[in-house]
């Protein structure tokens, strides 16, 4: 009978199953500030003709852009990419808010990539396999898990500061920070103290890599191996 028949096997660690519970609370707070259209959003009592945006949508209600030629009236919401923003689209997405999309896709990324290894490690599937190397996965899901946090810490700051541009959506005062970036904001701490639990854990998976090394080494000791000659 094998040791998985028995279901004698080494558990995954608290830190492991902690820090992997709260990846997934981050990753789906993640998800929500991705796809809603609510980072910015217009005060109800401003009437203005924007409504709110997120990272792939923006919402109008009859806005003409000033700086276009033609009489073109934008009302209702689309996707940012969609043919119906292609005349303004230079103008609904600076540099700025393009590398924050790029932030958030790696964020997002790296986030469920380490979920899914994080599922695997703590159901310990493949059970040899986990076992041979949960020191060299420990650390891939903390790195994935720290450079989400990082990329999310980066994409809040950057919008915090951008966001109010007079260049970009006009009358910044009339507008707001709204939930979906406090959700992205919320992930990114989220992701960080995943991340801090995580890296404890790697760091016992590494320590106890090595004690098993040096064991072996002490039980098994390398033989000088002489050939006859001096």
């Amino acid at each position: 009978m094998t040791m998985e028949q028995k279901g004698e096997y080494p558990r995954a660690s608290e830190n492991m199953v902690y820090g992997s519970t709260l990846v997934y609370v981050a990753g789906m707070f993640l998800l929500v500030a991705f796809a809603s259209p609510y980072w910015v959003e217009s005060y109800a009592g401003t009437f203005s003709n924007f409504k709110h945006m997120g990272l792939w949508e923006y919402c109008f209600d009859q806005f003409r852009f000033p700086h276009h030629q033609f009489d073109k009236m934008f009302t209702g919401c689309h996707y940012v990419y969609s043919f119906e923003f292609h005349i303004i689209r230079e103008w609904l997405l600076p540099a700025w808010l393009l590398s924050i999309q790029t932030l958030v896709t790696l964020a997002l990324m790296f986030s469920f990539g380490a979920q899914l290894l994080a599922a695997l490690t703590v159901v310990r599937y493949p059970l040899k396999q986990v076992l041979k190397y949960e020191w060299l996965l420990s650390a891939i899901i903390f790195s994935s898990v720290a450079a989400a946090a990082l990329f999310l810490f980066l994409a809040v700051i950057v919008f915090w500061t951008q966001s109010s541009r007079r260049d970009w959506l006009m009358y910044p005062n009339f507008n707001h920070l709204s939930w979906s970036y406090y959700f992205a904001g919320a992930s990114g701490v989220l992701h960080a103290i995943a991340a801090f639990i995580l890296y404890k854990d790697a760091r016992k998976s590494w320590d106890t890599r090595e004690e098993k090394r040096h064991l072996v080494m002490e039980m098994y000791p390398p033989q000088d191996h002489h050939n006859g000659f001096i």
